[in-house]
Formats: structure tokens, C-alpha cells, sequence
């Protein structure tokens, strides 16, 4: 299983959308997050996140650059094995924007990392709901359930990604190695002729 730390989060975004925010809405919010931005570009993560307030304070189209501002600090804290900082981050971000699917993913994933698999379900669940034709989120979600020895629900999760993408190799290979292990465990059926015991040899 890949490594599931793999959120990649483009520092640009904040940019691109500062600069469409020039042509309406609050040129002193659209000043403000160019701020925001370039302090992003710059990684300077505290800068960011307090420039990308100010601005949504004043205009809030600029709450998303708010949220992804405090993504891009969760993951500098999670590759410093910062993983509380990073969740406190990643808390700020799904505050700021309930429904972006990522902060869930990559709250996940620092989850897995210190083993809170409870929790990380529930991550990954949100994100589902979030965009649930997302193949990786199921993909993720069956590999915590395999874990943990849920087959029935590592099967759901593995059926979900191929209705999403029957191609998928990681869902196939899942899906050939859960039906293994369930054929290993079943039990034998009610009516099933019971294997008779080799007669006894005669002293």
C-alpha cells in the first residue's frame, strides 16, 4: 500500500485566485491576499494564513486561500513530525471550509500515522461524503477496514472504487485478495457432508 501522506497542495492556488479577484470585489482584499499568496509561494506559512484572514475578513471569497493556507502549514508540520500542530491546522482549515474534501483526506492520513484509526475512519468518511467519486478516499477507507480485520466493510469500500473505476489495479488486486481470505474463513455450509474418519486399524 502506497504511502497515504501523498496530498500534494499547489501553493499557486491562493495566486490565481487573488489575481481574478482583481477584477471585482474589494481591491484591498485583492491587495491583501496577493500578500497572502506571494508569502505562500515564499512558504512562509504564518504570513500566509495571517494575510489570507485579513482578506477574508474584508471579502469573503478569500475563506478558501484561508483554508488551503492552513493545509500547506499542516503538511510543513506533518514532514516535521509536528503531527498535533498539523491536526490543529487541518481542525482550522475544515472550520474555515467544511466541505473541501482534501483537509479530511490529509487529517486522515496524519491519523494513520499515529495509528488513530478510529478516527481516520471518520476522516475518511467526511471526505467520501464530501466527494464520493473520489476512488482514493474508498480505496484508503477499505485498506483501514482490511487492517483492522473488517472484511465486510473492506469489500464495500473495494465494490465502491470499482463502481468508480473497474480498472483500478489496486481495487482489483484488493478485491481477488479479500475473497481469498474470506473463502479461508467461511465457514462450511450447513448442509455440507461431513468428512468421515478413516476406520481404525485392527491391532
Amino acid at each position: 500500500m502506497k504511502t497515504l501522506f501523498v496530498v500534494c497542495l499547489v501553493t499557486t492556488l491562493g495566486l490565481s485566485m487573488a489575481k481574478s479577484a482583481q477584477q471585482e470585489g474589494s481591491p484591498e482584499a485583492a491587495k491583501i491576499a496577493r500578500e497572502g499568496a506571494q508569502a505562500a509561494k515564499d512558504q512562509d506559512w504564518n504570513k500566509a494564513i495571517e494575510r489570507f484572514r485579513k482578506a477574508a475578513e474584508i471579502d469573503r471569497k478569500f475563506t478558501q486561500n484561508l483554508a488551503i493556507a492552513y493545509q500547506q502549514r499542516a503538511f510543513s508540520y506533518a514532514a516535521d513530525q509536528r503531527f498535533q500542530d498539523a491536526l490543529n491546522d487541518l481542525n482550522e482549515s475544515i472550520k474555515v471550509n467544511p466541505r473541501d474534501a482534501r483537509a479530511y483526506e490529509q487529517h486522515a492520513a496524519i491519523e494513520m500515522k499515529i495509528n488513530d484509526y478510529d478516527k481516520a475512519l471518520a476522516d475518511y468518511g467526511e471526505a467520501i461524503k464530501t466527494n464520493p467519486g473520489e476512488i482514493k478516499y474508498h480505496l484508503y477507507r477499505g485498506y483501514i477496514y482490511e487492517l483492522r480485520g473488517d472484511l465486510q466493510n473492506a469489500m464495500a469500500d473495494t465494490d465502491a472504487a470499482l463502481k468508480i473505476n473497474p480498472k483500478s489495479k489496486e481495487a482489483v488486486e484488493r478485491k481477488q485478495r479479500l475473497e481469498k481470505i474470506q473463502s479461508q474463513t467461511a465457514p462450511p455450509p450447513a448442509n455440507a457432508t461431513p468428512v468421515a474418519a478413516p476406520p481404525k486399524k485392527k491391532p
